[in-house]
C-alpha cells in the first residue's frame, strides 16, 4: 500500500475530525520521520511536543522493551515495582512532594480541577457547587467536557453544552483581571504559562509571578498547566522557571511519556493533594508498571542530554532567523526556547504554506488559521536545524 491507499482507508472509516498534512508516516528516528515511499521530512510537530526525546529514543525503547516482558498492568488495585519509583522520579525533578498519575493530558487537568475543586470545600469551608476557578481566555486544555467549557474558542466548544459551571474567564495575561475576578467562592486560578495552541502565546514578563502573589494573597491554589510547556520544551524545565513562580499544582503529561505510550500526572504537595482519599479519585490505566518504566526513562533522557540547554540555544537560533526573513505576510515571529510560531497578517490562510513545507520536507501545522506552530523535537543538532532552516526559510521567502 502507499499513502494516497492509507489516507483513503483514513477517510473512509475514520471520523473526520482533524484536518491533517496530507503525509503517511511509517518510521521514524531522532528528529525525522519518513512516509511509505521513503520520503524523508524534518518533525516540527513533535506530536505536540511530546516527541521532546525525539522519536524512538533508544534508552526509553529499551526500558519498555524490558518492562513489556514483565508485566504491563495491574491497575491500582495493587502496588507494582515500577510505579513507586517512578513517582519518586517525577517528585525529585519537579520539586513537588507527591505525584498522581494519569494518562492523557487533559486527565491531567480534570484531576486538577477536581483536586482544587474539593481542597476548596475541605480546607477552605466553601459550600460544595459553589468553587468557582478562574482560567484564561485563549486556552487550551483539552477536550473533555470541563476543558472545552474553559474555552472562548467556538470550534472546541459549540454545540456540546450544557456546559460545566464554575469557570470564570478573563484576559491571558492580565493579572489585575485576576485579581478583581476573585471572590469567596475562588478556589483557584488555572493558566498555560505560554498559551500553545493559540500560536505560543508568551504573556507580559511578571505576569506568571504575579498571579503567584495574587494566588497566594487570596489564599487560593494557582495551577499551570505544562502539559505542552514543560519538560524542557521552552528551555527550562518547566516555562514557570522563567519567573520562579511555582504554582500549587502543575499538569504534565506529552513529554512524561517519551513519545511511546500516553503518561500524565499532576504534582502538588501535600496540603492540596492529601484530599484525594481512596475511592475518590482513580484511574484503570493511570500508574500502570510500562507507564512507570517509561516514565522514568524519559525524565532521564530530559537529564542526562540537558535538552531544556539544547532547547534555549537552538530556539534562540530558530528565531534568528527566521526574523530575518523578508515577506510582507510576516508579523511576527514568537516563542521560547523549542516552542516557536510564525504569525502572519490576519486572514492569512497558513495551510498552503503548510503544504509547501511538507514538499521541502518540513512537517509543521497550522493553528487559527494564520499562525505555523515549529516546535522539533529537542534532540535536533545544530546541522540538521541548519538544514531545516534552510528549507523553512525558502518557503516563506516564497509566501
Amino acid at each position: 500500500m502507499n499513502s494516497q491507499d492509507y489516507i483513503a482507508l483514513d477517510n473512509r472509516y475514520g471520523a473526520h475530525n482533524y484536518h491533517p498534512i496530507p503525509v503517511v508516516i511509517s518510521r521514524a528516528k531522532g528528529c525525522k520521520v519518513w512516509d511509505p515511499e521513503g520520503r524523508e521530512y524534518y518533525d516540527f510537530l513533535s506530536a505536540y511536543s511530546a516527541v521532546n526525546q525525539g522519536h524512538l529514543h533508544p534508552h526509553i525503547v529499551e526500558a519498555a522493551t524490558a518492562q513489556l516482558g514483565r508485566v504491563t498492568l495491574t491497575s491500582r488495585a495493587f502496588h507494582n515495582d515500577k510505579m513507586g519509583p517512578f513517582l519518586q522520579k517525577l517528585c525529585d525533578y519537579t520539586g513537588y512532594e507527591k505525584a498522581l498519575p494519569m494518562n492523557t493530558g487533559v486527565e491531567a487537568v480534570e484531576t486538577a480541577i477536581k483536586a482544587a475543586r474539593r481542597w476548596g470545600v475541605e480546607k477552605k469551608g466553601l459550600e460544595n457547587g459553589k468553587q468557582t476557578i478562574i482560567c484564561a481566555t485563549g486556552n487550551f486544555h483539552g477536550r473533555t467536557l470541563s476543558a472545552i467549557s474553559m474555552s472562548n474558542d467556538p470550534e472546541s466548544y459549540i454545540n456540546y453544552g450544557p456546559y460545566v459551571p464554575g469557570f470564570i474567564k478573563v484576559p491571558f495575561g492580565d493579572a489585575e483581571a485576576v485579581r478583581t475576578s476573585i471572590d469567596e467562592n475562588t478556589v483557584a486560578v488555572l493558566v498555560e504559562p505560554i498559551q500553545g495552541e493559540a500560536g505560543v502565546v508568551i504573556p507580559p514578563e511578571g505576569y506568571l509571578v504575579e498571579l503567584r502573589r495574587i494566588c497566594s494573597e487570596a489564599g487560593i491554589l494557582l495551577i499551570f498547566d505544562e502539559i505542552q510547556t514543560g519538560l524542557c520544551r521552552t528551555g527550562r524545565r518547566f516555562a514557570w522557571h522563567y519567573e520562579n513562580a511555582k504554582p500549587d499544582i502543575m499538569c504534565l503529561g506529552k513529554a512524561l511519556g517519551g513519545g511511546i505510550m500516553p503518561i500524565s500526572a499532576i504534582v502538588a504537595d501535600h496540603e492540596v493533594m492529601d484530599v484525594f482519599t481512596p475511592g475518590t479519585h482513580g484511574s484503570t490505566f493511570g500508574g500502570n508498571p510500562l507507564a512507570g518504566a517509561v516514565g522514568i526513562a524519559s525524565i532521564e533522557v530530559l537529564e542526562d542530554e540537558h535538552l531544556e540547554e539544547k532547547a534555549i540555544v537552538r530556539g534562540e537560533r530558530f528565531r534568528e532567523v527566521i526574523a530575518a526573513v523578508k515577506s510582507d505576510k510576516i508579523r511576527r515571529v514568537r516563542g521560547k526556547g523549542l516552542l516557536n510560531a510564525v504569525v502572519f497578517e490576519e486572514g492569512f490562510d497558513a495551510y498552503p504554506t503548510c503544504l509547501a513545507l511538507k514538499e521541502k520536507g518540513i512537517l509543521a501545522k497550522q493553528t487559527h488559521g494564520n499562525i505555523i506552530r515549529f516546535a522539533p523535537p529537542l534532540v535536533i543538532s545544530a546541522e540538521e536545524l541548519e538544514d531545516a532552516l534552510e528549507r523553512i526559510t525558502s518557503v516563506l521567502k516564497s509566501v
